[in-house]
């Protein structure tokens, strides 16, 4: 059932609010509000949203376009192959265009450019480009991208692949995707396919040795494995035979990897580890297992997560063990068993706020957010409601709750504490994202507070005041409720 939030922003959505529009797509994308997530309906709202906001624009007769860019920005993180066939697909496609063709920021640019690549060129959707080519010959010419792009599949495609090209040399959030998809488009040729074949078939050596020779980025990796003699293990040590043919073995890994192979990147890594290895280099083992994890691999991660943790002494990042937990955490959701222990001693854990103190002030400040229309809650009052409720989430300290960035806290994996800027002496504290329920506050509370003023929540002094007097309030105010509650439940 939609929440009491989502009904009353879809009402003024319809009624032509452009921001309560933007707002609905947002939920949509996100599944905010206990939405289903629904790509072709965000898309949907911000269409309507653009052209309320266009024309308004003419209807002013204001030049200015930033709102526009705004919409433009937000249909970026629409996944476009998943609106296909939706009635405001026609829309999106153009919209697509414009932004990868556009001057602004790079990390939009090269959103819509992946999704244009991803819609066009991957093998995956080649049932949706057989209907698209059929779309578009339907679809009428659009005026503005005519000098741009050309309007048949073939010649979009083949800009397609420019962007794709790009994506992979540039480095961006896309670059490993676009690399992987790079290395699915290899040619596959009728030779290539059957001396592949007869390797998996035969284990015939020269068979792999040609395919490797032309080009085959798995027969690279493969090639090398077998020089090398090393069997890259998911779980385990990676052991090298004494008879093992390093170097020719690092050649072909290195082929491999230039291809984006990561588990050629891997395999190096061990190899410049080797004592026997005549270009034995620790520190180029190390950017080879950085390179591996930066593209997924998942032991790799792990690995370059705990050398993090080990040197976080001498780094010189903001909060010590915070790269270190990245990585670890990323090992830790790919099923890497050693990486739950060492990211236990990394972050802290609060899987239960029922259990922290916080949690009857944190239902009262909940209750109060959910009614702070009828309560008529002053902002500050709101803000410290929200803080509540994630310092139960956490189990924050008091100073923290206070003190602590809410804007700043959210990474994707944990929350960052640090209130060294007004308590120096207290050191941060990095604690696990591990539920739903914890990601939901994160999100209400970034929201309340991305729309308020800096000062509003004034100093420590004034700060502490505020809590005594919306503390006792919520207790006064909610307590019979909670009580009324429990005894229903019961």
């Amino acid at each position: 059932m939609a929440s009491r939030e989502f009904l009353k922003i879809l009402g003024s959505a319809r009624l032509g609010d452009v921001s309560a529009q933007q707002k609905l797509a947002n939920a949509y994308l996100t599944g905010a509000f206990k939405t289903p997530i629904q790509p072709a309906n965000a898309l949907i709202w911000l269409e309507k949203s653009y052209f309320s906001i266009t024309n308004q624009l003419l209807d002013d007769k204001n030049p200015g376009n930033d709102e526009i860019v705004d919409v433009l920005e937000q249909i970026a993180g629409i996944p476009l192959v998943q609106t296909f066939n939706s009635p405001s697909f026609s829309f999106g496609w153009d919209s697509f265009w414009q932004l990868a063709e556009s001057n602004k920021q790079s990390s939009f640019r090269n959103a819509a450019k992946w999704q244009l690549v991803d819609l066009l060129i991957n093998p995956l959707n080649q049932e949706i480009q057989s209907q698209l080519d059929e779309w578009l010959r339907k679809k009428p010419a659009n005026p503005a991208f005519e000098s741009l792009i050309s309007p048949n599949l073939g010649g979009m495609q083949k800009l397609a692949k420019q962007y794709l090209q790009e994506l992979a040399e540039t480095e961006s959030s896309f670059t490993t995707l676009a690399k992987e998809l790079l290395i699915k488009l290899q040619p596959k040729n009728e030779a290539l396919s059957s001396l592949w074949k007869v390797w998996l078939e035969d284990q015939n050596e020269e068979a792999l040795i040609q395919a490797a020779e032309l080009g085959l980025t798995i027969a690279k990796l493969t090639l090398g494995l077998r020089l090398a003699q090393l069997d890259i293990e998911v779980d385990g040590p990676n052991k090298i035979k004494a008879n093992a043919s390093l170097k020719k073995a690092a050649h072909w890994l290195e082929l491999a990897a230039k291809d984006g192979d990561r588990d050629a990147w891997y395999a190096l890594g061990e190899i410049y580890r080797r004592p026997q290895f005549s270009g034995y280099n620790a520190a180029e083992s190390d950017r080879c297992i950085d390179r591996a994890a930066d593209l997924g691999h998942a032991q790799a991660q792990l690995r370059k997560g705990a050398n993090l943790w080990r040197k976080r002494e001498k780094s010189d990042e903001k909060v010590r063990g915070l790269q270190a937990s990245y990585w670890v955490w990323q090992a830790h959701q790919q099923g890497v068993v050693e990486a739950k222990e060492l990211l236990s001693k990394i972050l802290e854990s609060c899987p239960d706020p029922k259990a922290n103190d916080w949690h009857e002030l944190a239902q009262a400040a909940e209750m109060a957010v959910n009614h702070h229309a009828e309560y008529k809650l002053d902002e500050d009052w709101l803000l410290l409601c929200h803080r509540i409720i994630i310092a139960n989430q956490f189990n924050f300290t008091k100073a923290e709750l206070l003190l602590c960035e809410v804007g700043q806290l959210q990474h994707e994996h944990c929350v960052v504490i640090d209130i060294r800027w007004e308590l120096p002496k207290i050191l941060p504290r990095l604690i696990q994202i591990e539920s739903i329920q914890q990601r939901r506050a994160l999100l209400a509370a970034g929201k309340a507070f991305a729309g308020s003023e800096l000062e509003i929540e004034g100093n420590l002094r004034q700060r502490r005041y505020r809590f005594d007097r919306v503390t006792h309030w919520l207790s006064k105010t909610f307590s019979k409720t909670n009580h009324q509650t429990d005894v229903e439940a019961a």
